[in-house]
C-alpha cells in the first residue's frame, strides 16, 4: 500500500513529524473514505508517486492542516512548481493556501501572474477545527483562523467526542449550580474544592503537602480570580511559591536541559525531553501571549486545555511544572470571566480519579517526541541529549486529545465531585441535627466523628471509638452509626 498526502509527504521527505493518527494509503477503492484508521485513497486519484506539489494539495485538501509537517515540505517545494500551478489555476482554494504557507514559512515572495480574486477562505475549516477570528491576507485572499500564530500553534479538530462537551456548556451549568445552592452550603462547597484541589494536584506529583504549602497553594488558586496577565515574572513567581526546596526555586524561565525519567536505569529511563532551553523560552513567549489573548477569543475550556498542556509540554522550569500547568487550568477560566464570585471547578480532582487516562494524554505527545532525542547516560543522573528532529513538533502540535481530556475532567468536575460533595454535606448536617437533638456532645468530636462514619460506610471504627471514649458517651457512637446508616440505606 502507497500512501498518499501528508503521510507521503512525512516518508519521502524524511520529515520530523509525529505518527499520523488517520494516514491517506492508496487502496483498491472507488472514493476516498475512511476504512479503518486509514484515508483510503483510489489510485486514479491519488497524486503520482513523484508529484511533491500534487501530494500536498491533496493533503490540504482531503486531510484538513498539519502545519508541523507543511512548515518542512514547502520550503522543499522550488517556487516555480508553485507559481505554474498558481498561474494555471489562478484562483484555486488549495494552491492559494500552499503559496500563502509557502510565504509565511519561507519569508521568501512568489510571483502571481495576476492579482488573486474570489472571497476570502479560512486556512482552517471551521466546521472541522476549532478557529479563533482570523487575520486575512489580501494577497492571498486567506484568513489564517489558528489558534495562535506561525511562531506557535495547536489545533483542536471539532470531533463529535469535543463538539458534544462543548455543546454541554459546562461552565454556565457550573455557575447555575452552584448560584442555586443557600450561600452557607455554596461557600462550603467552594472552600471544599479550593481544599481539595490542592491536595490532589500534590498528589498527582506523588506528594503530600504540609499544611504551609497547602495554604500557599490555596492562596494562588484564589489569586487567580484577580486575572493577573501571564509573565515570565509572573509565572517565576507562581514556581517560587508552589516549591519549598529553595535550590529549585527559579529566577527564569530554564537555561539547562531538563527531563522527565521513569525508574528505568540509564537513557531508556528517559520518557520524554522538552525542547531545549532557547527554544523553550522563545515558545514560552507565543504561549503567554496565547494564555493572555485566547481566553476571550475561543471556549475557555478549549484554552484552558490549550494553555495547561502547552505548557507541561515546554516544561519551562525544573520543578513545579505539573502544579503550574494544572493552576493554568483555573487561571485560564477566570482569566475568560467564565467563573465569578470565587467559584472553582475541581478538575484536579478529577484527573486524580481519571491518572491513567492523564497519563495517557500526556504520553499521546510525549512518546513520539521522545523518538526525536538521542539520549546517552553519561554518569549517575548525567546525560548527553542530542535533537534530532525540527523544532516545528513543539511549534506546531495536535491538541484535540488534551481539548478533550480537559473537557471531559471539566464535566466530571461538576457532574460527579462537586455534585457529590454536596451530597456529602447534606447527609453530613442531616446526622448533625439528628445527634444534637438526642445527646449533648461538644461540637468539634461530633463533627469529626460524624465525617468519619460518613466516609467508613456508617461505622464508627473502634480506633475511633477508643480516642474519643473519655469524651463521648459509649451510646452516642452507636446513635451515629444508626443514624448514618439509615440515612445511607435510602439512597
Amino acid at each position: 500500500m502507497n500512501p498518499a498526502g501528508y503521510a507521503w509527504l512525512r516518508e519521502s521527505l524524511r520529515l520530523s513529524a509525529f505518527p499520523l493518527r488517520r494516514a491517506a494509503i492508496v487502496q483498491p477503492v472507488t472514493r476516498i473514505e475512511q476504512v479503518g484508521e486509514n484515508l483510503a485513497v483510489p489510485p486514479n486519484i491519488a497524486p503520482a508517486p513523484d508529484d511533491q506539489l500534487g501530494h500536498l494539495l491533496f493533503a490540504l485538501k482531503h486531510e484538513g492542516v498539519n502545519l508541523a509537517i507543511l512548515a518542512q515540505a514547502l520550503p522543499q517545494i522550488p517556487a516555480s512548481i508553485l507559481e505554474a500551478e498558481l498561474e494555471r489555476t489562478p484562483n484555486g482554494i488549495y494552491i492559494r493556501k500552499a503559496c500563502f504557507l509557502y510565504e509565511a514559512f519561507t519569508k521568501e515572495k512568489l510571483n502571481q501572474h495576476s492579482p488573486v480574486r474570489g472571497a476570502f477562505v479560512p486556512l482552517f475549516d471551521p466546521d472541522l477545527y476549532v478557529t479563533m477570528p482570523g487575520e486575512r491576507n489580501s494577497r492571498w485572499r486567506v484568513e489564517f483562523n489558528g489558534i495562535g500564530t506561525f511562531a506557535y500553534c495547536a489545533t483542536v479538530e471539532r470531533t463529535p467526542e469535543i463538539a458534544a462537551l462543548l455543546e454541554r456548556d459546562i461552565l454556565a451549568r457550573t455557575q447555575d449550580f452552584m448560584q442555586g445552592l443557600p450561600s452557607e452550603m455554596m461557600d462550603r462547597a467552594i472552600n471544599w474544592a479550593y481544599l481539595h484541589e490542592t491536595q490532589d494536584s500534590f498528589a498527582i506529583e506523588k506528594e503530600s503537602p504540609s499544611d504551609d504549602k497547602a495554604r500557599k497553594f490555596i492562596q494562588l488558586l484564589r489569586q487567580a480570580h484577580e486575572r493577573i496577565p501571564l509573565s515570565e515574572d509572573y509565572l517565576v513567581h507562581l514556581q517560587n511559591a508552589t516549591i519549598s526546596n529553595p535550590f529549585d526555586m527559579a529566577t527564569a524561565f530554564r537555561h539547562e536541559q531538563n527531563y522527565l525519567a521513569s525508574g528505568l536505569q540509564g537513557a531508556a529511563g528517559v520518557t520524554y525531553v522538552p525542547p531545549e532551553p532557547d527554544l523553550c523560552r522563545e515558545l514560552m513567549g507565543q504561549l503567554i501571549a496565547l494564555g493572555n489573548g485566547a481566553p476571550a477569543r475561543i471556549d475557555p475550556l478549549v484554552a484552558a486545555g490549550i494553555i495547561s498542556f502547552g505548557f507541561v509540554f515546554l516544561h519551562p522550569f525544573m520543578d513545579g511544572n505539573g502544579r503550574l500547568s494544572r493552576f493554568l487550568i483555573h487561571q485560564t477560566l477566570c482569566r475568560a470571566g467564565a467563573l465569578e464570585n470565587g467559584l472553582l471547578l475541581p478538575v484536579s480532582v478529577a484527573m486524580k480519579h481519571e491518572e491513567r487516562l492523564y497519563l495517557e494524554t500526556l504520553q499521546q505527545f510525549s512518546r513520539p517526541a521522545r523518538e526525536f532525542w538521542d539520549v546517552r547516560w553519561i554518569d549517575q543522573g548525567q546525560y548527553s541529549f542530542d535533537f534530532t528532529g525540527a523544532a516545528e513538533i513543539y511549534r506546531f502540535w495536535d491538541a484535540t486529545p488534551c481539548v478533550r481530556f480537559t473537557l471531559e475532567m471539566a464535566k466530571r468536575a461538576l457532574e460527579v465531585e462537586l455534585h457529590e460533595e454536596m451530597i456529602f454535606l447534606e447527609r453530613y448536617d442531616q446526622v448533625m441535627r439528628t445527634v444534637n437533638e438526642t445527646y449533648d456532645v461538644r461540637g468539634s468530636d461530633l463533627a469529626s466523628l460524624v465525617m468519619m462514619c460518613l466516609t467508613n460506610n456508617g461505622t464508627v471504627s473502634k480506633t475511633r471509638r477508643k480516642q474519643y471514649q473519655y469524651s463521648v458517651q459509649p451510646e452516642v457512637f452507636d446513635y451515629i452509626e444508626q443514624v448514618t446508616q439509615a440515612l445511607l440505606s435510602r439512597t
